[in-house]
Protein backbone atom coordinates (compact mmCIF):
# COMPACT_ATOMS: atom_id res chain seq x y z
CA UNK A 1 0.00 0.00 0.00
CA UNK A 2 1.35 3.49 -0.50
CA UNK A 3 2.84 5.63 2.23
CA UNK A 4 0.44 8.44 3.80
CA UNK A 5 1.51 11.56 5.15
CA UNK A 6 1.64 11.35 8.83
CA UNK A 7 -0.65 13.30 11.71
CA UNK A 8 1.94 14.19 13.50
CA UNK A 9 -0.30 13.19 16.88
CA UNK A 10 0.93 9.71 16.45
CA UNK A 11 4.41 10.51 15.66
CA UNK A 12 6.94 8.64 15.16
CA UNK A 13 4.24 5.30 16.73
CA UNK A 14 2.75 6.05 12.91
CA UNK A 15 5.65 6.02 10.87
CA UNK A 16 6.42 2.15 12.82
CA UNK A 17 2.97 0.92 12.28
CA UNK A 18 2.90 2.13 8.41
CA UNK A 19 6.82 0.69 8.20
CA UNK A 20 5.79 -2.70 9.25
CA UNK A 21 2.70 -3.08 7.22
CA UNK A 22 4.75 -1.98 4.35
CA UNK A 23 6.75 -4.93 5.46
CA UNK A 24 4.03 -7.25 6.66
CA UNK A 25 2.10 -6.84 3.85
CA UNK A 26 4.66 -8.43 1.29
CA UNK A 27 5.08 -5.17 0.01
CA UNK A 28 8.55 -4.66 1.25
CA UNK A 29 10.11 -8.36 0.64
CA UNK A 30 13.79 -9.71 1.90
CA UNK A 31 16.41 -8.27 0.88
CA UNK A 32 14.81 -4.50 -0.74
CA UNK A 33 16.29 -1.45 0.62
CA UNK A 34 14.09 1.28 2.20
CA UNK A 35 14.26 5.01 0.83
CA UNK A 36 16.83 6.89 2.59
CA UNK A 37 15.47 8.65 5.90
CA UNK A 38 15.23 12.03 4.20
CA UNK A 39 12.98 10.39 1.67
CA UNK A 40 10.89 8.91 4.23
CA UNK A 41 10.76 12.04 5.79
CA UNK A 42 9.63 13.88 2.64
CA UNK A 43 7.00 11.18 1.94
CA UNK A 44 5.31 10.65 5.06
CA UNK A 45 5.71 14.73 6.34
CA UNK A 46 7.41 14.19 9.82
CA UNK A 47 10.96 14.93 10.54
CA UNK A 48 14.18 12.96 10.10
CA UNK A 49 14.68 11.95 13.74
CA UNK A 50 10.80 10.59 13.79
CA UNK A 51 11.90 8.19 11.08
CA UNK A 52 15.34 7.16 12.64
CA UNK A 53 13.17 6.11 15.80
CA UNK A 54 10.93 4.55 13.70
CA UNK A 55 13.45 2.43 11.82
CA UNK A 56 15.11 1.65 15.06
CA UNK A 57 12.33 0.01 16.22
CA UNK A 58 12.06 -2.02 13.39
CA UNK A 59 15.47 -3.37 13.51
CA UNK A 60 15.05 -3.82 17.46
CA UNK A 61 11.66 -6.10 16.45
CA UNK A 62 13.83 -7.92 13.71
CA UNK A 63 12.40 -6.72 10.86
CA UNK A 64 15.20 -4.62 8.94
CA UNK A 65 18.95 -4.14 9.35
CA UNK A 66 20.36 -0.93 9.82
CA UNK A 67 23.40 -0.03 8.80
CA UNK A 68 25.38 3.48 10.09
CA UNK A 69 25.08 5.11 7.43
CA UNK A 70 24.13 3.19 4.96
CA UNK A 71 20.84 1.73 3.28
CA UNK A 72 18.16 0.05 5.26
CA UNK A 73 17.41 -3.74 4.28
CA UNK A 74 14.15 -5.52 5.04
CA UNK A 75 14.75 -9.12 6.84
CA UNK A 76 13.04 -12.47 6.45
CA UNK A 77 10.78 -12.28 9.35
CA UNK A 78 9.21 -15.80 8.80
CA UNK A 79 12.73 -16.98 8.79
CA UNK A 80 14.34 -14.96 11.49
CA UNK A 81 12.07 -13.38 13.40
CA UNK A 82 10.55 -14.56 16.90
CA UNK A 83 7.24 -14.99 18.89
CA UNK A 84 6.57 -11.44 19.42
CA UNK A 85 5.50 -10.74 15.78
CA UNK A 86 2.72 -12.91 16.47
CA UNK A 87 0.28 -10.06 17.44
CA UNK A 88 1.18 -7.69 14.23
CA UNK A 89 0.98 -11.05 12.05
CA UNK A 90 -2.43 -11.80 13.57
CA UNK A 91 -4.12 -8.70 12.36
CA UNK A 92 -2.81 -6.78 9.29
CA UNK A 93 -4.60 -3.68 8.14
CA UNK A 94 -7.08 -4.19 10.30
CA UNK A 95 -8.36 -7.83 9.06
CA UNK A 96 -7.47 -10.71 11.00
CA UNK A 97 -5.65 -13.58 9.42
CA UNK A 98 -6.91 -16.48 9.70
CA UNK A 99 -4.23 -18.61 8.59
CA UNK A 100 -2.04 -17.17 11.34
CA UNK A 101 -5.00 -17.67 14.03
CA UNK A 102 -5.29 -21.16 12.68
CA UNK A 103 -1.52 -21.38 13.66
CA UNK A 104 -1.45 -20.02 17.10
CA UNK A 105 -4.08 -22.70 18.08
CA UNK A 106 -1.97 -25.34 16.25
CA UNK A 107 0.71 -24.43 18.72
CA UNK A 108 -1.72 -24.38 21.94
CA UNK A 109 -2.94 -28.12 20.64
CA UNK A 110 0.80 -29.25 21.15
CA UNK A 111 2.30 -27.36 23.85
CA UNK A 112 -0.71 -26.88 26.17
CA UNK A 113 -0.59 -30.34 26.99
CA UNK A 114 2.99 -30.40 27.65
CA UNK A 115 2.83 -27.24 30.19
CA UNK A 116 -0.33 -29.26 31.68
CA UNK A 117 1.87 -31.99 31.91
CA UNK A 118 5.02 -30.38 33.88
CA UNK A 119 2.22 -27.69 35.93
CA UNK A 120 1.20 -31.30 37.48
CA UNK A 121 5.27 -32.62 38.19
CA UNK A 122 6.12 -29.30 39.15
CA UNK A 123 3.55 -28.06 41.37
CA UNK A 124 0.39 -29.81 41.55
CA UNK A 125 -1.14 -29.65 44.97
CA UNK A 126 0.30 -26.02 44.96
CA UNK A 127 -2.32 -24.92 42.74
CA UNK A 128 -5.36 -26.31 43.99
CA UNK A 129 -6.74 -22.77 45.66
CA UNK A 130 -5.95 -20.99 42.90
CA UNK A 131 -7.05 -23.19 40.11
CA UNK A 132 -10.24 -24.03 41.67
CA UNK A 133 -11.12 -20.76 42.07
CA UNK A 134 -10.58 -19.74 38.40
CA UNK A 135 -12.68 -22.52 37.13
CA UNK A 136 -15.74 -21.29 39.87
CA UNK A 137 -15.17 -17.80 37.66
CA UNK A 138 -15.19 -19.45 34.77
CA UNK A 139 -18.77 -21.90 35.82
CA UNK A 140 -19.93 -18.21 37.05
CA UNK A 141 -19.13 -16.10 34.04
CA UNK A 142 -22.30 -16.24 31.43
CA UNK A 143 -20.88 -14.05 28.61
CA UNK A 144 -18.39 -15.52 26.03
CA UNK A 145 -15.85 -13.33 25.52
CA UNK A 146 -15.43 -12.80 29.45
CA UNK A 147 -15.17 -16.74 29.47
CA UNK A 148 -12.44 -16.55 27.50
CA UNK A 149 -10.74 -13.62 29.63
CA UNK A 150 -11.44 -16.12 32.54
CA UNK A 151 -9.98 -19.23 30.68
CA UNK A 152 -6.90 -17.26 30.02
CA UNK A 153 -6.34 -16.48 33.59
CA UNK A 154 -6.66 -20.66 34.23
CA UNK A 155 -4.04 -20.86 31.61
CA UNK A 156 -1.80 -18.46 33.26
CA UNK A 157 -1.88 -20.30 36.03
CA UNK A 158 -0.99 -23.58 34.89
CA UNK A 159 2.18 -21.68 32.88
CA UNK A 160 3.31 -20.76 36.36
CA UNK A 161 2.81 -23.82 37.87
CA UNK A 162 4.82 -25.49 34.74
CA UNK A 163 7.58 -23.50 35.62
CA UNK A 164 9.40 -23.07 32.51
CA UNK A 165 10.71 -19.33 31.53
CA UNK A 166 10.24 -20.74 27.62
CA UNK A 167 6.47 -21.87 27.95
CA UNK A 168 6.16 -18.76 29.94
CA UNK A 169 7.47 -16.54 27.08
CA UNK A 170 5.61 -18.46 24.35
CA UNK A 171 2.22 -18.27 26.50
CA UNK A 172 2.93 -13.93 26.89
CA UNK A 173 3.22 -13.90 22.72
CA UNK A 174 0.39 -15.65 21.87
CA UNK A 175 -1.39 -14.06 24.55
CA UNK A 176 -0.96 -10.52 23.40
CA UNK A 177 -1.92 -11.78 19.72
CA UNK A 178 -5.21 -13.45 21.04
CA UNK A 179 -6.43 -10.70 23.45
CA UNK A 180 -7.23 -7.88 20.88
CA UNK A 181 -9.29 -10.21 18.71
CA UNK A 182 -11.16 -11.97 21.44
CA UNK A 183 -14.48 -10.58 20.36
CA UNK A 184 -13.97 -11.89 16.64
CA UNK A 185 -13.22 -15.42 17.92
CA UNK A 186 -15.75 -15.92 20.24
CA UNK A 187 -18.25 -17.74 18.33
CA UNK A 188 -14.74 -20.21 17.35
CA UNK A 189 -13.50 -20.68 20.93
CA UNK A 190 -17.32 -20.91 22.51
CA UNK A 191 -17.24 -24.61 22.23
CA UNK A 192 -13.83 -24.56 24.33
CA UNK A 193 -14.70 -22.11 26.89
CA UNK A 194 -17.85 -23.08 27.67
CA UNK A 195 -16.71 -26.29 28.69
CA UNK A 196 -16.28 -25.87 32.18
CA UNK A 197 -16.18 -29.03 33.18
CA UNK A 198 -13.20 -30.12 31.55
CA UNK A 199 -11.55 -27.06 32.94
CA UNK A 200 -12.31 -28.78 35.99
CA UNK A 201 -11.05 -32.45 35.34
CA UNK A 202 -8.13 -30.70 34.21
CA UNK A 203 -7.74 -28.84 37.30
CA UNK A 204 -8.32 -32.44 39.13
CA UNK A 205 -5.76 -34.18 37.51
CA UNK A 206 -2.98 -31.37 37.45
CA UNK A 207 -3.50 -31.12 41.65
CA UNK A 208 -3.67 -34.74 41.72
CA UNK A 209 0.03 -34.91 39.62
CA UNK A 210 -1.61 -36.88 37.48
CA UNK A 211 0.94 -35.90 34.85
CA UNK A 212 -0.51 -38.32 31.90
CA UNK A 213 -4.01 -37.28 33.04
CA UNK A 214 -3.25 -33.58 32.77
CA UNK A 215 -1.60 -34.05 29.43
CA UNK A 216 -4.45 -35.77 27.82
CA UNK A 217 -7.43 -33.99 29.20
CA UNK A 218 -5.67 -30.59 28.00
CA UNK A 219 -5.66 -32.28 24.75
CA UNK A 220 -8.99 -33.27 24.75
CA UNK A 221 -9.99 -29.63 25.31
CA UNK A 222 -7.98 -27.62 23.07
CA UNK A 223 -8.58 -29.63 20.32
CA UNK A 224 -11.37 -28.36 20.09
CA UNK A 225 -11.09 -24.94 18.86
CA UNK A 226 -8.36 -25.99 16.30
CA UNK A 227 -10.93 -28.42 14.90
CA UNK A 228 -14.07 -25.59 15.07
CA UNK A 229 -11.05 -22.90 13.48
CA UNK A 230 -9.43 -25.89 10.95
CA UNK A 231 -13.63 -26.33 9.47
CA UNK A 232 -14.33 -23.02 9.14
CA UNK A 233 -11.22 -21.84 7.13
CA UNK A 234 -12.11 -25.21 5.20
CA UNK A 235 -15.62 -24.16 4.43
CA UNK A 236 -13.77 -20.66 3.37
CA UNK A 237 -11.91 -22.18 1.02
CA UNK A 238 -8.39 -21.00 2.57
Amino acid sequence: MPLQPVNRRSVPDEVFDQLVAEVMDGDLGPGETLPSERRLAEVLGVSRPAVREALQRLATAGLVDVRQGGSTTVRDFRRLGGLDLLPRLLVVGGNLDLAVARSILEARLHVGPKVAELAAVRSGAALEEPLRGAVEALAAATDGVRRQHLALAFWDLVVGGADSITFRLMFNSMRAAYEPVIEALSVVMADEVDRVEAYAALTVAIIDGDAAAARETAHDLLSVATTSLTEAMDALGR
